[in-house]
């Protein structure tokens, strides 16, 4: 499909990012990504769209440049010279827990960041659409299951910060008509997600574990409920939200709800390893407020966007367990190809139980 148009998207060399840019390119777009300086490069999850498209000129099909939610300049500047028709902010002070340590820069980041791209394109009087990335966090002890229709109630700073950028959007589209958008997406997850969050945390320890670089995982609040979905699927619906005839603001769920609990005896189940026996439960991954359950009730954007998301619970379990095998054994030089092809996944789940059971864990 050529689209013929361009989308920016800040936050690109994250994981929602580098999925997103994925699906645009697929479509036709042409692809503008906005990053933060760094000293160390922060793209490897997007290297090999610069490998695959190139970005020696501004008319590649895939160009990143330098800019900072924190910027309200480099922003207008980024926005300004590319003119995109759609705008996907991604960008953030993306985990919950870290915002109670740095509160003002995730309310500078997550809040007044994205009033600076609303006024950019107010001020500038772009048609350009705007997706705006709102968070579960901000229905916080509401309970569940959890609407467009549900009352806000944030638990974090970070939830706080969300909120305040979910309503700013919308006094943007009532008061200046800003096509822009609010996805408020639960919990979504893939290989590419931060090793800091607790998914990933989880399938990152148990591959040390069968390694014997490790002998247990710390974690926190074991019994907080979640609705996970995979990342590769809510940014379809990203997509699918800014193509929909007006502005409007939708939850993106699975409907299903797990505790971490339930997310680390599936993980363990998989090589026969009781999970119980290799938790070890520390405050210091407890959070002054905690979130104690998201259910997402996404039947509006099914009903309207036709959207429907296709990997369960024990798929995206498994998805990301196998990935993160695939890449710990292949640091041990453990797992190599067999006669030309890549080992598939039963047998990274098979060589996982084997070595389990010859370190004697159970």
């Amino acid at each position: 499909m050529v689209s013929g148009k361009t989308a920016l998207i800040t936050g690109i060399g994250g994981q929602d990012g580098s999925y997103l840019a994925e699906l645009l390119l697929e479509k036709g777009y042409k692809v503008r990504g906005v990053v933060r300086r760094a000293s160390t490069p922060n793209t490897h999850r997007i290297d090999h769209l610069l490998e695959e498209y190139g970005q020696e000129t501004r008319e590649s099909r895939f160009y990143l440049r330098y800019a900072d939610l924190s910027d309200g300049s480099s922003l207008r500047t980024a926005i300004e010279e590319f003119r995109p028709d759609e705008i996907y902010n991604l960008a953030a002070q993306s985990h919950v827990g870290i915002s109670f340590n740095n509160p003002e820069s995730t309310l500078d980041i997550n809040g007044v960041g994205p009033l600076r791209i609303l006024e950019a394109i107010r001020d500038m009087r772009l048609k350009t659409r705007l997706y705006q990335a709102s968070s579960s966090e901000m229905f916080g002890s509401s309970p569940p299951p959890q609407n467009e229709d549900t009352p806000f109630s944030p638990k974090s700073p970070y939830g706080v910060a969300k909120l305040a950028a979910f309503h700013l959007t919308r006094v943007y589209r009532d008061a200046y008509g800003v096509f822009a958008s609010n996805g408020i997406l639960f919990n979504h997850e893939s290989p590419r997600r931060g090793i800091t969050f607790v998914t990933r945390k989880i399938t990152l320890a148990l591959a040390d574990m069968i390694l014997g670089r490790r002998d247990n995982i710390s974690l926190g609040n074991l019994d907080a409920k979640r609705d996970w979905g995979f990342a590769g699927e809510y940014v379809q619906a990203m997509w699918s939200i800014l193509q929909h005839k007006e502005p409007d603001d939708f939850v993106i769920s699975t409907g299903e709800t797990h505790t971490v609990r339930d997310f680390a005896r599936e993980c363990f189940g998989l090589v026969g390893l009781e999970s119980e026996k290799y938790l070890v439960i520390t405050d210091r991954y407890k959070r002054p407020a905690e979130v104690p359950a998201l259910l997402g009730d996404s039947s509006k954007a099914r009903r309207v966007l036709g959207w429907d998301p296709q990997v369960k619970f024990k798929g995206l379990v498994r998805m990301m367990l196998v990935a993160d095998l695939r890449k710990k054994f292949g640091e041990e030089g453990i797992v190599g190809v067999k006669e030309g092809r890549e080992r598939d996944d039963d047998y990274f789940i098979q060589t996982a139980r084997e070595l389990a059971e010859r370190r004697g864990l159970k």
